[in-house]
């Protein structure tokens, strides 16, 4: 048969039209195969229809060209289908034949060509479109099942485990086995059902399809993939370019469309996974982490993570709900770093000074000032305001922005000491002190206060009049709102 020139819709199998009640078809001869595919429908009454056959396809006619009499014009018709690679015949009784012709019937038969019985209630346009309906169904039911499998296979790559988890989420979305093989060969990591004997060994046979002669990029040019079949079993490798040398293999039970795209994701993601552990930024990273677990000062571990003066950010996704690890993952990499740590529904990301975050659509966030490593925890704080300002005002960026001002004229130590005194009644209780801090800011807005701090504006009522109270003094007196403000931000 030769290469079939089949457009990249789905196939649709020629049970799933026969089991089609409004069309009624029948098939009447050929072989009762389930791997049996059409990949289109052609209608023709040429006496020879072959030369316009691109192969796979359902073909239809009324038999107008068949003669009266003359069995071996009809052999020589089917014969000439299925070396045009034909899928099926389907004959249209009425209004030219009354029944299918029996030579027609015994000729499908000896060439093994399935022929359907086409009743007058149906037409040839109802049969084409029954086709295209079931690929247009398949071709849907594809497209959702690779989207989750990316979904799931970037989720994995997020955890704590990444190789093993996206190997995990792989075998499973393929019902197979996932491999993930190292320079040497060795096998690095594995997951799912491990194939049958002899196919282990065939699969290894075709990773060296794919890797470099050298294990590493240079050698003479090798394919990025590679298949094969080996006792049923469906058999593929895939070159990760980040790694060098480094191959995934799978192999499943049966082969289905997507299947390709839902490997070749998962080859991607693991190229990144590896390319990381090759050029050392994640073991410069861990270094860094384990470091300042041990006790190690900022400074000192801030060139292992890539930057000098950083800004942190806090992010908040403007839909309900917490951010989930791929979400996460996802906005540290807009963002520019990997350095992400999701909180509840807050997401904060420390990033290099010289990345400045741009608003991004679907999160509000608040930045803080560029600061040299041991100013973190400040600027921790700056970017959790300035978040939310950003949430209270509907910005959907703010940075804190420090700039000369007249409290910059009040020795700091003074300041600080006026400020302790002043609020000392209402520092006993952290959720007064946030309120009114946050109050202030917003001009004393009860709406956008309450939208800041997540709670009703019947609380923030309630919190500013206890401030009130415990401060003895008229919130409502623009000089006493000016000083608690100076106050506030020496505390």
């Amino acid at each position: 048969m030769p290469d079939l020139a089949v457009p990249p819709a789905p196939p649709v199998p020629l049970r799933s039209l026969l089991a089609r009640e409004d069309l009624a078809l029948r098939r009447i001869a050929g072989p009762d195969d389930p791997t049996t595919v059409v990949h289109g429908v052609h209608t023709s009454e040429l006496a020879d229809p072959c030369p316009y056959l691109l192969g796979g396809e359902l073909l239809l006619t009324a038999g107008v060209h068949i003669p009266a009499a003359g069995s071996g014009y009809l052999d020589d018709y089917v014969s000439g289908i299925v070396a045009a690679g034909g899928a099926a015949l389907g004959f249209g009784v009425a209004p030219v034949h009354d029944t299918v012709p029996r030579a027609l019937v015994e000729a499908c038969a000896t060439h093994g060509l399935p022929l359907l019985e086409v009743p007058p209630r149906t037409t040839f346009s109802g049969v084409a479109r029954a086709v295209w309906q079931l690929m247009s169904e398949a071709r849907t039911a594809e497209l959702r099942r690779v989207t989750e499998a990316q979904q799931s296979l970037a989720a994995a790559a997020s955890r704590p485990d990444p190789v093993p988890s996206v190997l995990r989420q792989l075998a499973r979305r393929l019902g197979g086995w996932a491999v993930l093989y190292g320079p040497e060969g060795a096998e690095i990591a594995r997951a799912g059902r491990r194939p049958g004997a002899g196919t282990g060994s065939a699969l290894s046979g075709l990773v060296e399809v794919v890797r470099p002669a050298d294990g590493g990029p240079g050698g003479p040019p090798r394919p990025a993939s590679a298949t094969d079949t080996v006792s049923g079993t469906h058999l593929a490798t895939y070159a990760l370019g980040a790694g060098p040398g480094f191959v995934l293999g799978v192999a499943a039970p049966e082969r289905v469309p997507g299947d390709h795209t839902i490997a070749s994701v998962a080859a991607v993601l693991l190229s990144l996974l590896t390319g990381e552990q090759q050029s050392g930024t994640g073991a410069a990273r861990s270094s860094a982490l384990v470091r300042l677990l041990l006790g190690a000062p900022p400074e000192e571990v801030a060139p292992l993570l890539g930057g000098q003066r950083w800004v942190v950010v806090h992010a908040r996704p403007n839909q309900d709900g917490a951010p989930d690890a791929g979400a996460a993952s996802a906005l540290g990499a807009a963002l520019g770093s990997a350095l992400v740590d999701p909180v509840g529904d807050v997401v904060r990301v420390l990033v290099p000074a010289d990345r400045a975050p741009a608003p991004l659509p679907g999160w509000t966030l608040g930045v803080s000032a560029a600061v040299d490593p041991p100013d973190w925890p400040a600027a921790d704080t700056q970017a959790a305001r300035a978040l939310a300002r950003a949430r209270a005002t509907r910005a959907p960026l703010l940075r804190h922005g420090p700039r000369p001002a007249l409290a910059d004229l009040i020795p700091p130590d003074e300041a600080a000491a006026h400020a302790r005194t002043l609020l000392a009644p209402v520092t006993a209780h952290p959720a007064l002190t946030e309120t009114l801090r946050t109050w202030l800011s917003l001009h004393g807005s009860w709406d956008r206060t309450a939208v800041a701090l997540s709670v009703h504006r019947n609380t923030v009522r309630q919190r500013i009049a206890r401030c009130a109270t415990l401060l003895e003094t008229d919130l409502d007196d623009p000089d006493v709102r000016m000083e608690l403000w100076f106050a506030l931000r020496r505390i």
